[in-house]
């Protein structure tokens, strides 16, 4: 399963090279100045910084799966992005893998 968010954020870069530096203490991570790969335990992720957004990709094998990799990418963005008001992404289901 496959689902995708879109949080439009000037802030994006930085958000991703903060998420990256903070997984990569604890798993392999392949970033850049605007991308980070890295796979949890519950499914792979995928984060790209457009032009004022912040594009998320989280794959996984089941539902609950799915669901608890949104959460870990929410939970450290509520702390990062705080100054923004960061509540939490509007996650799509975008089709099956």
């Amino acid at each position: 399963m496959i689902s995708t968010a879109h949080y439009p954020t000037p802030h994006a870069a930085k958000y991703v090279q903060q998420l990256a530096k903070h997984f990569a203490h604890k798993i392999e991570v392949r970033s850049d100045a605007t991308s980070a790969d890295f796979t949890l335990q519950a499914g792979s992720v995928r984060l790209e910084a457009t032009d004022g957004a912040l594009i998320a990709r989280v794959e996984a094998e089941d539902a609950k799966s799915l669901i608890d990799a949104r959460y870990v990418i929410d939970k450290h963005l509520v702390i990062f992005a705080f100054r923004e008001g960061f509540a939490g992404l509007d996650w799509k289901v975008c089709e099956a893998a």
